[in-house]
């Protein structure tokens, strides 16, 4: 008898009238705005002006949904075009499926074509969203609850998840690797923001960070799931995918804090040109100031002199009257 577990939702879905919600879309979604959000906060305190995250996110995030399901319908096709499956289904992201390795990857394109609209270093925004990505990747795991997948190895621990049976999975207690990769997640926001203020990472280092961290948690909880994947030499594909991955992450950050140490002092030229406006206006606001000031003080050293020019006159006068 099971004493405690993790239970499953009866269904990831609540229809409000015709409309389906979907649990899994909501992760998603909420997610984003939390990326952007954060991601926003960080933009600004690095010189950026409000509201440009938002602007890239407009390119990176319907780029980062359409790679993160290209990688998953092709490292998983088996899927969607084997005997006895429909290829349609390919498209039903709602049902979850969405590989994080493309959505970085494609995403990044949507955002260095966000950032050359604006004429801002893809490298400074990506360290601004470092934190805020790992969030969304918390956020959007707990979708994978909610449509009873990912899960790991059969366990009777007491944080064991319950899964009913469905298709393609047994009724039993496995492993919450959504959890475990939930919380990992928000561990590597934690160690980004820590590491970001104490070594004043730049030039794309505090994203690459995320990355590291990211693969290396990965790799474990990737080893742990059950569900139908590929393998090369006895590993899931994602295993390796997350070990060449934390490799190139390392490299980079060495290399990049060989060749451009130090933090990007301007991120938005937008920003710093108002910066400098004003700047201007306030030291144009303060010389109007000194200007005034010095009026005042003429002013008063002039009526101070007439007084002193009448009383010598009166003593004059009584003076002569005197003689």
């Amino acid at each position: 008898m099971d004493l405690a577990y993790i239970p499953s939702p009866s269904t990831g879905v609540i229809h409000l009238g015709p409309i389906p919600l979907r649990g899994y879309a909501f992760c998603i979604i909420i997610g984003v705005f939390v990326a952007v959000w954060y991601g926003n906060r960080r933009w600004i305190a690095r010189g950026g002006t409000a509201g440009t995250v938002a602007d890239i996110a407009v390119w990176a995030v319907p780029f980062g949904l359409v790679g993160g399901r290209l990688y998953h319908v092709i490292t998983d096709y088996q899927l969607y075009f084997s005997e006895g499956e429909n290829w349609v289904d390919a498209f039903k992201i709602w049902e979850g499926g969405l590989g994080i390795w493309g959505a970085i990857a494609l995403g990044a394109v949507g955002a260095w074509i966000g950032c050359r609209r604006r004429g801002i270093p893809l490298p400074a925004y990506a360290d601004a969203i470092a934190p805020g990505i790992a969030l969304a990747q918390a956020i959007g795991r707990w979708g994978n609850w909610f449509n009873q997948e990912l899960y790991g190895r059969p366990t009777d621990l007491p944080w064991a998840l319950k899964i009913t049976e469905g298709a393609n999975r047994e009724a039993g207690t496995y492993h919450p690797t959504f959890l475990y990769e939930s919380l990992w997640c928000i561990g590597v926001a934690l160690l980004v923001v820590w590491a970001d203020r104490r070594f004043k990472l730049g030039h794309g280092r505090a994203f690459a960070l995320y990355v590291a961290a990211y693969c290396a948690g990965r790799g474990w909880i990737e080893y742990m799931r059950v569900d139908e994947a590929h393998h090369v030499l006895g590993l899931r594909l994602n295993v390796w995918t997350a070990i060449v991955v934390f490799l190139l992450a390392v490299t980079y950050i060495v290399v990049s804090s060989r060749l451009r140490p130090g933090r990007e002092e301007i991120v938005e030229a937008k920003a710093e040109k108002k910066a400098e406006e004003k700047e201007e206006k306030a030291e144009g606001s303060e010389k109007a100031g000194e200007s005034d000031a010095d009026a005042d003080v003429k002013a008063d050293a002039s009526s101070d002199d007439a007084v002193d020019l009448g009383k010598d006159g009166k003593d004059v006068e009584h003076g002569a009257g005197k003689s």
